[in-house]
């Protein structure tokens, strides 16, 4: 039974109205006027260069990975931007907004926010973070690694990766249209119980943020299964359990987290939906329900959320530092170990977000327990890379230094972490930006992460050399303003400043909040840096070899750079765990195959893209009532997948005389293969 809500409702477009547009506000109609420019020069380029056509067959309807990957890390820098912003706009308003005389503009008693614009601001600041910039980027990375390093051709199930892919847009999408239509949630990220209830936010803020997240973490799960698959059914012959490079390692860890937990999460949303929609009272603490009960399902997910994005920044750091110490990675067994016992053990801590609640000095005191152990598994990992550093040959390439100063952001986050882990800490620093401070660290060691990967990887996968100088610059104004902004963060912290604030009431702490302010100016140079050095990269096109730094370990470059689309021309046989390296070692690394074979691939497929497409239609019919929209969607989705079923789609082969040519072309020019335009194989064929 529909719940009765506020405001005016129509058969044709349900909530929706011309006042849902907010044409008001200064700052999103400059926004939407920024959006509106860059979109049209994206879609005049693409046709004043024809390229419409290439952009539908080579990268929206492919199954390839690396492209799938290679998408998923570009929507998850868009949506960085789009969180950078966000956190800009929270710095700027408190460094604004000190002491009753403070001015405002823009409609605000104080700063350029008014406290409900604010408040949706700081919630969309950590959902876009966490959700649809540091997982998409994580998930692009080894979706287009991982294949690589274990010797395989493809994904376990390339369209489900491409489905995968096409959900986590549809979820992204959602949250941008938020900004133009209607509103984004005011209940912070998480979720605030009871502020999430109808009763309190009647608008479609919270749908907003709600289907969003269902939509992306049913990708997200998806792909969960299919990376577990692949690492466990695709190896190459020769790549036993304990030769799997330790960033497969982790990735596998990850993805048992993300099939474990992100089911959890869509309980919790699913429940709070039931509340919303159907007048159900799941979270309803006045007619039958418990408002701890999301709590607990929420962070539930929510902490193992973060080692699944820690885990493979882990994974990252122990691929790039025996790289430039040219030694093999000390302690491999031990650091699997490790991994698994960080894996186990963030199930067991959830309750530490909640220390204040009042469950009791026994429950307190287990959570808090569990959270110290966490930094066992964790100081085997960095006395781990500590060794691998000790007495190597080591070389500072920009790589290099972001996985250091990741190791140094790890240490800030895990000791203020052990500081948060005592109750009676905690209880003093709870719900202060101390806390936040902390939190960043983490995030911030997984940004480092990212960017050492990107630094790392992107000449093996696109065939050119990254400008360095400009990728040192990008470093050290992002390392300088990363210590400005959190050093006073911590500052802040301990003075007793609260998050969540739109107005400060404390003009003492007014230098701590300027300096804030000009480490986010500082990001900003940073961000130039960044543009600036893909520039530059991409204007000189250097082209680089198979293995681009001289002194990598793993398969992924034993293949041309960039990597054709099959991967490699023939299945490598692994003999070490360290496989280059023991082919270089033994003077192997350029040994060619003598004879080359049938290759299988997938044909692309439209069909993720359309359901993709319908579930973001889906999504926005519930957000807005528009029911037959939510049920049109619903209908072409199910028939879509009834299509696919129905559809074979028994891939194609390359003959080995056309996989000689193609590498002999590869060899000789370092151009890549792009995929063929192919007819599919029939059943009889395939068998």
């Amino acid at each position: 039974m529909q719940v009765a809500i506020q405001g005016p409702w129509s058969p044709l477009f349900g909530r929706l109205t011309l006042a849902s547009i907010p044409y008001h506000t200064p700052i999103l109609i400059a926004t939407f006027a920024g959006v509106a420019v860059i979109g049209l020069v994206i879609v005049g380029a693409v046709l004043y260069y024809n390229k419409l056509g290439y952009l539908w067959r080579e990268w929206i309807t492919t199954v390839d990975h690396k492209k799938i990957g290679v998408m998923y890390i570009i929507l998850g820098l868009v949506m960085l931007v789009r969180g950078f912003a966000d956190g800009l706009m929270i710095r700027t308003q408190q460094a604004m907004a000190i002491g009753p005389n403070s001015p405002g503009i823009l409609g605000a008693q104080h700063g350029f926010l008014p406290p409900f614009h604010f408040d949706q601001i700081y919630s969309a600041h950590g959902t876009v973070m966490i959700l649809f910039a540091a997982t998409p980027i994580l998930t692009g990375l080894t979706n287009v690694i991982v294949p690589l390093q274990i010797g395989a051709r493809d994904m376990a199930f390339p369209y489900m990766n491409a489905l995968s892919l096409w959900l986590t847009t549809a979820g992204a999408i959602l949250v941008m249209l938020s900004l133009f239509v209607g509103d984004f949630s005011a209940a912070g990220w998480v979720g605030l119980i009871p502020l999430t209830e109808l009763p309190y936010s009647p608008g479609v803020g919270v749908d907003y943020w709600m289907w969003a997240i269902q939509i992306s973490s049913i990708g997200t799960t998806l792909n969960a299964i299919n990376m577990i698959v692949t690492i466990i059914k695709m190896r190459a012959p020769g790549m036993s359990w304990f030769r799997l490079p330790v960033f497969t390692w982790t990735t596998l860890s990850t993805n048992i987290i993300g099939l474990t937990a992100f089911p959890v999460l869509g309980v919790a949303l699913g429940l709070l939906g039931a509340d919303r929609y159907l007048g159900a009272h799941f979270y309803t603490a006045g007619l039958g329900g418990n408002l701890m009960l999301y709590t607990n399902l929420f962070w539930i997910w929510g902490h193992p959320e973060v080692y699944f994005l820690v885990l493979p920044a882990f994974g990252i750091f122990s691929e790039i530092i025996p790289t430039f110490s040219e030694k093999p990675l000390f302690g491999y067994t031990t650091m699997v170990a490790a991994t698994f016992a960080i894996a186990g053990i963030s199930w067991a801590v959830w309750l530490h977000h909640f220390f204040t609640m009042a469950a009791g000095p026994d429950v307190n005191g287990f959570f808090s327990i569990a959270t110290m152990l966490v930094g066992i598994p964790t100081g085997v990992k960095v006395f781990n890379w500590m060794f691998t550093l000790y007495r190597g040959r080591l070389t500072f390439a920009t790589p290099m230094l972001w996985s250091l100063a990741g190791l140094f952001l790890l240490l800030a986050g895990g000791i203020t972490g052990m500081m948060l882990a005592i109750p009676a800490i905690n209880y003093s620093v709870h719900d202060s930006v101390f806390v936040i401070a902390h939190f960043h660290c983490m995030v911030l060691l997984i940004g480092a992460a990212m960017f050492a990967a990107v630094s790392y990887w992107f000449p093996k996968v696109f065939g050119i050399q990254l400008d360095e100088r400009n990728g040192l610059m990008f470093f050290w104004t992002f390392i300088a303003a990363t210590g400005i902004v959190f050093i006073a963060m911590f500052a802040l912290g301990f003075e007793g400043e609260t998050r969540r604030l739109a107005y400060i009431y404390d003009p003492a702490w007014r230098p701590m909040l300027w300096t804030e302010e000009a480490g986010m100016m500082l990001y900003i140079v940073s961000i130039g840096y960044f543009a600036r050095m893909l520039y530059v990269s991409l204007r000189d096109r250097i082209p680089v070899p198979a293995d681009p730094w001289g002194t990598s370990r793993t398969l992924e470059f034993l293949t041309h750079s960039p990597v054709p689309f099959y991967n490699f021309a023939v299945t490598p046989q692994v003999n070490a765990r360290d496989e280059l390296a023991w082919r270089r070692d033994h003077g192997l690394e350029k040994t060619q195959p003598d004879a080359f074979e049938v290759i299988h691939m997938p044909c692309n497929s439209a069909i993720p893209f359309i359901i993709g497409m319908l579930a973001m239609a889906f999504g926005f019919g519930l957000i807005w009532r528009i029911w037959w929209m939510f049920g049109a969607a619903l209908l072409g989705i199910v028939i879509a997948v009834i299509i696919r079923s129905f559809d074979k789609n028994l891939g194609y082969e390359i003959q080995p005389e056309e996989v000689a040519a193609m590498e002999r072309n590869l060899a000789t020019a370092g151009i890549i293969a792009e995929q063929p335009a192919r007819k599919p194989l029939t059943e009889a064929e395939a068998h």
